[in-house]
């Protein structure tokens, strides 16, 4: 394994700014992605996020440091909103499929990772459900009504944001001011004290299938306690790195935050990084959005497959933009990303071009490029500059593009079909008898089929057009 001695800054959500990363220990960084709630497939959008988790599990790798990466699978308890209102999200899929949630959550867990599995995301060391942990749960909502942190209504029993004077502090909220401009609507607990208290524990929930026994009552755990008392579980009080989009930000990991540094007295994590969402142009209006599964521009890897890309050409497309900043997604981007990553493959043909010494100074500008920030796009465009295969093949350890074995797929695809070798072994012939004419003829028939004739002193090859 390559250990970097290249300092690593990481963008800090709580910090505003780029700061110097260590793990605490020196050694092991302990680093928690908020997973997918597992009720629908995954579109490329949410696997955006997670490729970006990927690559910056990777350079942390090259520093040299092992990686406890954590992953959740939410199977309970997320609602059709990010708070505590709607319905819960796997029953509802339960319903729209005449299936059990146990059931749904199980086949859609799966296909999840098999789109981690097709865009060469490594598989983290721990892939933990809510409901294999809802006894970690329930502990963790005691500690806070031990501390006084909780209050109960017919509903469940929520957290008190008001008495956690750092609540918000991550999104930058104003407590006070959610008060103002709040409307009635029979839809709230009417038991509930602040817009931005959350639910830890449904109680008043008698239909729903998932329910188990607790201190409360009968019921399920809410989806903001899920993701605190599993990474506490396995990382400890105290996480290095807390990953996710920028939608979790101001309700999702805000909550965390509050219910786990109100339970240990520690702050829960020491990095939050944050990337950006995935646009698309929808049908029925102009611009850009962001990609949802309510949406009509919901698109999955195997929509992708049956269109007839390869995953990593997605996998590359994601390349194009710095994780902290948007990426517009088009099928006209897409088809250039898939051509680009084809000209990757067949550099391996090409001579190299850089001495030993001038490839270790642009590996060096490459690295630099992606400790600082996960700069992906410039790292990119310094390897497209160097033109060298070797180069590539080194970095394909951060990039996972499947170098050595897109060169030979690529190599294996531009083999001429039979009917090619025949015009060409004719054109040989021609040339041999100095018959130029009917030489020219032929090129123009082999290049009317997509191919294109390159001559030597000695033969003819052809390469796809």
């Amino acid at each position: 394994m390559v250990m970097s001695n290249t300092p690593l800054v990481l963008h800090n959500t709580a910090a505003h700014t780029k700061q110097l990363f260590t793990p605490a220990d020196g050694a092991t960084v302990k680093m928690y992605c908020c997973g997918p709630t597992v009720y629908n497939y995954a579109h490329i959008g949410n696997l955006r996020t997670y490729l970006f988790e990927d690559l910056l599990r990777r350079i942390l790798e090259r520093k040299g440091w092992s990686v406890d990466h954590v992953v959740n699978i939410t199977d309970v308890g997320h609602m059709t909103s990010d708070g505590d209102a709607g319905e819960d999200k796997m029953m509802k899929a339960a319903a729209r499929e005449q299936k059990s949630p146990w059931e749904i959550a199980r086949f859609y867990e799966q296909t999840f990772l098999h789109d981690l599995d097709m865009l060469n995301i490594k598989v983290p060391k721990v892939l933990c459900r809510a409901t294999d942990h809802v006894n970690e749960m329930i502990k963790l909502i005691q500690v806070l009504e031990s501390k006084g942190f909780t209050y109960r209504t017919s509903e469940g029993i929520y957290f008190d944001t008001a008495r956690d004077p750092d609540y918000g502090k991550l999104a930058g909220l104003d407590l006070a001011g959610q008060l103002e401009g709040v409307r009635e609507d029979v839809n709230v607990d009417p038991g509930k004290r602040h817009p931005a208290d959350f639910i830890l524990w449904f109680t008043n929930k008698p239909t729903h299938i998932m329910l188990w026994d607790s201190p409360w009552g009968i019921g399920y755990p809410g989806w903001h306690i899920e993701c605190s008392a599993m990474s506490m579980n396995y990382l400890g009080d105290t996480l290095d790195i807390h990953c996710g989009g920028i939608d979790h930000i101001p309700v999702h990991n805000t909550n965390e935050i509050a219910q786990s540094e109100s339970a240990t007295g520690h702050p829960f994590a020491r990095f939050w990084i944050h990337g950006a969402f995935l646009n698309i142009k929808g049908t029925t209006g102009p611009g850009h959005a962001k990609m949802a599964k309510s949406g009509d521009n919901f698109i999955t890897m195997e929509r992708l497959i049956e269109r007839g890309y390869d995953p990593l050409a997605y996998r590359y497309f994601s390349f194009n933009a710095h994780y902290r900043s948007e990426l517009n997604f088009s099928w006209d981007a897409l088809d250039a990303a898939r051509k680009t990553l084809h000209r990757i493959y067949r550099l391996r043909d090409v001579p190299e071009v850089l001495s030993e010494n001038e490839r270790e100074v642009v590996a060096k500008s490459i690295e630099q490029a992606l400790f600082d920030d996960i700069n992906a796009p410039r790292a990119i465009a310094l390897l497209h500059e160097a033109r060298s295969f070797a180069l590539w093949r080194e970095f394909d350890a951060i990039f996972a593009l499947d170098i050595e074995a897109g060169a030979e797929r690529a190599l294996r695809a531009e083999k001429p079909p039979a009917e090619i070798d025949e015009l060409l072994a004719q054109r040989q012939v021609a040339r041999q008898h100095r018959n130029w004419a009917a030489a020219d003829q032929i090129r123009k028939q082999i290049e009317e089929k997509g191919y294109v004739v390159a001559d030597d002193l000695v033969k003819s090859t052809v390469r796809p057009a």
